[in-house]
């Protein structure tokens, strides 16, 4: 029988207990690496359906997106974004009142209908079930040219790609007698019975999620080079070979091996990986990958001297970017792809620096906007290098950038820019001023909270013309109107990011290049997977400078954008959760109740809006201008010096 923790309702923990029978599939897969999807999808599976969590997170989710920004602007989305309509609120009904077995199915269903907004900053993450263990088919795809002509491939490093991940990997499918080795570099003409790049538009329309725009999603069921959480090169397996749930069996491929002309039909079935906290049956599953954490659900900061200062901090950092499960194990990038030319700061940080053979070109790879000093130091050490070098053009590769600190990307903008250049380097941008908002800010005035303890706090923020906000200037108040398909809702005033006191090195009076030249001597580079933080920069940088962008990959004919998404400022369900909490205001009817198992309901908080279209969030903006799209080859891909 399933014991579960004291930390449900005991008549949730009754019920749950009452219909959990004698048999316990997660004692099958207990401390086991790779097992088969079907067995872990048992376990996951083992726990039945509960109205009270249903009622409990449906009420908490519904909660959160009242603060979501683009809420309306799903309604009817604007093209090219059209796949992406949905009714939010229809569909949390849909959901509060369906059938489900288990808790599972109702979990699932809730992410997948959140991952359809195509949005990384808004989706809700069971963490009982997302990213406890991975799928991994043994036959990760890629895009390339041959002759001219685009098709998809098994990546033809697979093996040694796969074969990082260990003998008990490889003996899996060595006892189903599978030999996935052969498959590597074969020609994929059908996936499941549709054409190749059919499939993989279903994937991209249907399960990856995180991009407005369809082209970049398509490029993000690929494998593709990106840096792990270490900041070394790792390959991304992509979304049809890396999903975050067990229950695809298997896939099934008509291709033409290697070296052969003869089609075959294979059918290749995937691997479950475990990647979260390790138990021994289904009571210890649940205590150790459902029960609420401590940091599940926010904290009260308004006692400085209540020990939660790390988690100010934290929850102070304005942030931008996607979450991606599959960086719970990364796999390396084969050292056949990895850049062979010395990294010019000689630290192991998220940018990394080179100078190509020519002399001429540098390259800044900007893996991630982390937000440590590293980040400037490693910046000013390839700027200073390169112009000492006699450099003359700079290459910025974004490809596969989560995003991270807001204030980083200002501040690569302006270091690249110049300081004389541009008064200040971010977007405007405005959040959503729903009544309980509104009784955030008031709050927030009336208790003195500062910038540390809540983003909220006016401190936090400065006008449209760079002039911080008094501490007790109520930017809510007026609320703006903001009336979008038929529907109006309360938007804030327009604010500026203030982030001087987290810049640690000065901008440079003068860019390190010409600004007579910056057009022509910098360009962005990438695979459209540039999230957030990493969209913001790239469309500064397009509409400040109109430089050049060159996209890779895709699907042939259809175009991606050279940035995915851009809405502005992510937060945690904790970092809302501790808005609320800090400002008294926990107990007002419009809060969102704590949860009561462990998930994250993360959304959108606040938009930014376009330089050259003040009225346009940026997020919503189709941005195709002024590039090259490029596909990859099979000299090319998942090489990042070649592609410089």
């Amino acid at each position: 029988m399933l014991l579960l923790p004291l930390t449900l309702p005991l008549v949730v923990l009754s019920a749950l207990i009452a219909a959990q029978n004698a048999h316990d599939p997660c004692v099958k897969v207990a401390g086991k690496e790779f097992v088969a999807p079907a067995d872990a999808l048992a376990c996951l599976k083992s726990f039945p359906f509960n109205e009270t969590i249903r009622q409990n997170v449906i009420a908490t989710v519904s909660g959160v997106f009242d603060f979501y920004t683009f809420e309306d602007y799903y309604l009817n989305s604007p093209p090219p974004f059209q796949e992406s309509t949905i009714d939010i609120r229809a569909e949390l009904a849909r959901i509060g009142n369906a059938s489900y077995t288990t808790d599972f199915d109702f979990n699932k269903d809730l992410y997948d209908s959140t991952a359809k907004l195509n949005d990384g900053h808004t989706r809700w993450f069971p963490n009982c079930y997302w990213a406890v263990w991975q799928n991994i088919l043994p036959a990760p795809i890629v895009t390339l040219a041959d002759d001219g002509v685009q098709n998809v491939y098994v990546s033809p490093d697979a093996v040694v790609l796969l074969e990082q991940l260990g003998p008990d990997f490889t003996s899996y499918f060595d006892a189903l007698k599978f030999d996935w080795r052969r498959l590597a570099g074969a020609k994929v003409l059908e996936i499941n019975g549709l054409p190749a790049y059919d499939y993989v538009d279903r994937i991209a329309s249907n399960t990856s999620g995180n991009y407005l725009d369809h082209g970049v999603r398509v490029n993000s069921v690929f494998s593709s080079y990106r840096l792990d959480k270490s900041n070394a090169f790792s390959q991304r397996i992509g979304d049809l070979a890396g999903p975050p749930f067990p229950d695809p069996e298997s896939v099934t491929f008509t291709l033409i091996p290697a070296n052969s002309a003869r089609v075959e039909t294979v059918t290749i079935p995937y691997v479950a990986t475990f990647l979260s906290a390790p138990f021994t049956d289904g009571p210890s599953f649940w205590t150790n990958n459902c029960a609420v954490k401590s940091q599940t659900n926010g904290v009260d900061h308004s006692d400085s001297a209540s020990g939660h200062v790390t988690d100010i901090m934290r929850s102070k950092k304005r942030r931008g970017d996607i979450i991606d499960g599959s960086l719970k194990r990364a796999i390396g990038l084969p050292s056949q792809f990895r850049p062979k030319l010395s990294n010019l700061s000689g630290q192991d940080g998220s940018v990394k620096s080179y100078i190509l053979p020519d002399g001429k070109s540098g390259v800044l790879f900007v893996g991630s906007f982390t937000d440590d000093l590293n980040f400037q130091q490693e910046t000013v050490t390839a700027i200073n290098t390169f112009k000492s070098k006699g450099v003359s053009q700079l290459i910025i590769d974004v490809t596969n950038n989560p995003g991270g600190s807001l204030c980083l990307g200002l501040w690569l903008h302006k270091f690249l820019t110049g300081s004389a250049n541009i008064e200040h380097p971010g977007f405007q941008s405005s959040s959503r001023a729903n009544p309980l908002a509104q009784k955030i800010v008031k709050a927030d005035i009336a208790r003195n909270i500062t910038l540390i303890q809540a983003i909220y706090s006016p401190a936090n923020w400065a006008s449209v013309q760079n002039v911080p906000f008094a501490d007790n200037f109520n930017y809510n108040d007026p609320a703006i109107p903001l009336d979008i398909n038929g529907k109006s809702q309360p938007m804030s005033q327009r604010f500026l990011d203030i982030c001087d006191i987290l810049f640690f090195l000065p901008f440079p009076v003068e860019p390190p290049f010409d600004p007579k030249y910056v057009c022509s001597s910098y360009i962005l580079m990438g695979n459209g997977n540039c999230a957030s933080t990493c969209a913001m920069f790239t469309t500064l940088m397009q509409e400040k400078l109109k430089i050049k962008n060159v996209v890779f990959g895709g699907k042939p004919g259809q175009q991606i954008e050279y940035k995915g998404m851009a809405g502005n400022q992510v937060l945690e369900w904790a970092d809302l959760d501790s808005e609320i909490k800090t400002a008294g205001l926990k107990n007002d009817p419009l809060a969102p109740p704590d949860l009561i198992v462990d998930g994250d309901m993360r959304v959108n908080w606040r938009t930014a809006y376009s330089f050259e279209h003040a009225d346009v969030p940026i997020g919503t903006s189709s941005l195709f201008a002024s590039y090259f799209q490029f596909p990859y080859t099979k000299d090319t891909y998942n090489n990042p010096q070649k592609l410089w």
